[in-house]
């Protein structure tokens, strides 16, 4: 065999290797195992479609509630529910909140350009929740706004509400056994003060409800 035939022959298997590993290329194992056995792959991960619509949002400051909150986020789409974690009994803030929009595609944009976002020098931390997370009683009772409780106005009502006889003696006898504790503090600190007597101490029909015999 002459040399031209050698290098044809040569080139001719090169060729046919090299296809014959473009063609296996794909189905070559990625590794071997360290503790022996036979090569294997990694499975390959497919890529899921984006349906998460809600947001928890937490690090939310002081005064940023309910409406701010959705004048606020409605400027990247329409938004379907919102609410804020209260505290059942003072009904203040617990700073953190669920916001559910419309589309996913909005919900993935708001997580992308609002978390570690700087609000009332705090962090907003945005975070999409996956549709087999969010709670089922995550929306319970959203469409009731807190309404803050007016504590003066129950003290105010509870201080001068109209009481009978037996309570208001009730009430002045409190209220000299409180005297006489005071008194008797001062005197065993040492302190030369005659204290004031009270006055006013009668029962006046005003704010007493007599009994109709």
């Amino acid at each position: 065999m002459g040399t031209k035939a050698k290098k044809k022959s040569i080139v001719k298997n090169l060729k046919k290797a090299s296809a014959q590993f473009s063609a296996s290329k794909d189905d070559s194992p990625d590794f071997v195992p360290l503790e022996g056995g036979l090569a294997r792959k990694i499975p390959k991960i497919e890529e899921r479609e984006n349906k998460a619509t809600v947001l928890y949002i937490g690090r939310i400051p002081h005064g940023f509630y309910e409406n701010e909150m959705e004048g606020f986020f409605k400027q990247f789409g329409t938004i379907k529910r919102l609410r804020i974690g209260r505290n059942r009994k003072t009904g203040k803030s617990r700073h953190f909140g669920f916001i559910e929009f419309e589309s996913p595609e909005v919900a993935k944009v708001v997580s992308e350009c609002m978390h570690n976002y700087l609000l009332f020098e705090h962090l907003l931390q945005v975070q999409l929740v996956p549709p087999v997370r969010v709670h089922p009683k995550l929306w319970k009772g959203v469409t009731h706004r807190y309404k803050p409780v007016d504590w003066v106005k129950i003290e105010r009502s509870h201080h001068d509400k109209e009481r009978t006889l037996e309570e208001h003696k009730k009430l002045v006898e409190r209220i000299m056994k409180r005297d006489q504790r005071r008194r008797k503090r001062i005197e065993a600190s040492g302190i030369d003060y005659d204290c004031p007597e009270i006055v006013g101490n009668q029962p006046t029909s005003k704010k007493i409800r007599f009994d109709a015999e």
